[in-house]
């Protein structure tokens, strides 16, 4: 199976790259910085070269868009609208050129299109849609807003041909560097990772190999269109999220933090707190009506998983430098070595 996916070197990227690469698909990368031979280079707002890759792919998986990890400033908003909305708009370009358009399009979205809510949880048929929340910052609604537009220019592409998905994704939990679980459990092991406000709002996740098996359950079925919430069926408080996460890496402790000094620790992180104290309570009904079957379906096993694979990375990683390192000393030692040997007369 040919698989395109624009916007691919992120996090998730990363993540299904490996996963169908490792498959056996044709996995082309698009990307604003290429690096591989089969990278393809684009601006993720115009028609270039790159669209050739999407005329006769199977399957293309658009996951452009700027990343959340950073302060929720105007111009920081605007660019996370505009790169979603433009990206999204020029794929259904290049896939409504193509003489061989693909039979599926799936589109990144994302759960927090759905109400900050305690009360019950959010399926794509009952959910309620955000922006109409009180006693929340203005800017959630914005956030909301952009979700909503994102899926828009999906749904509005003319591609009659092509099956279109968008994919209302949880936090997409993987041991990877740098990823959201490598954030938190930095925390937990610092003894930081105690409820953040009292620890009541939900947090909704999915497990990155679900996240997998539920991309590709999506690209066979073809009776499924439209939005598709990927998270876990088992969404709960922030302040049970992080007791697991703890023992997972079996630290006893962990220290609250009030809103204020979540806006503090967040304003350090350059990131914001909407990613903290907003309460995802988003469970997978569409998935589940089709007959999808989660592997990590909870969260305490989830986790256990998760650093389980987390500290073989880490093992991994120490092993890779150590051997370096050797090898460096190896190396200087015959050059010093050769030195101090006369010259042959």
């Amino acid at each position: 199976m040919k698989v395109v996916l624009p916007g691919g070197t992120g996090q998730v990227g990363a993540i299904l790259d490996r996963a169908l690469t490792a498959a056996g698909h044709e996995v082309t990368v698009v990307t604003r910085r290429p690096v591989r031979a089969h990278d393809i280079g684009w601006d993720g707002v115009t028609l270039g070269r790159w669209a050739a890759a999407i005329d006769g792919c199977d399957v293309v998986i658009n996951l452009a868009g700027r990343s959340v990890s950073c302060r929720y400033t105007p111009e920081n908003l605007r660019a996370m609208m505009d790169s979603r909305v433009d990206s999204t708009r020029v794929v259904g370009q290049a896939v409504a050129a193509a003489a061989r358009p693909p039979r599926v399009w799936l589109q990144m979205s994302t759960a927090t299109i759905y109400a900050h809510r305690f009360d019950a949880a959010n399926d794509e048929a009952t959910g309620v849609i955000a922006g109409s929340e009180t006693g929340v910052p203005d800017y959630w609604a914005y956030s909301a807003e952009i979700a909503r537009n994102w899926e828009r220019a999906q749904s509005e592409a003319p591609t009659p041909e092509t099956r279109k998905v968008a994919l209302r994704s949880a936090m997409v939990m993987s041991p990877d560097r740098g990823g959201v679980f490598d954030v938190l459990s930095t925390l937990a092991r610092l003894g930081l990772g105690g409820p953040v406000a009292g620890g009541a709002q939900y947090v909704s996740w999915i497990h990155d190999e679900d996240f997998v098996r539920a991309v590709e359950f999506l690209t066979a079925r073809d009776d499924i269109e439209g939005p598709v919430n990927l998270s876990a069926p088992g969404p709960l408080p922030h302040r049970d999220f992080m007791r697991a996460l703890r023992t997972a890496w079996g630290v006893p402790v962990g220290l609250p933090a009030t809103r204020w000094m979540a806006e503090v620790g967040a304003f350090a992180l350059r990131s914001d707190t909407e990613l903290l104290l907003k309460s995802r309570r988003v469970v997978p009904g569409r998935l589940r009506a089709a007959g999808f079957e989660f592997a990590c379906p909870e969260w305490e096993p989830a986790a256990g998983d998760l650093v389980r694979r987390a500290r073989l990375l880490r093992a991994a990683s120490g092993r890779a430098r150590g051997s370096s390192g050797r090898a460096g000393e190896a190396t200087t030692g015959a050059g010093a070595e050769e030195r101090r040997r006369p010259a042959a007369s």
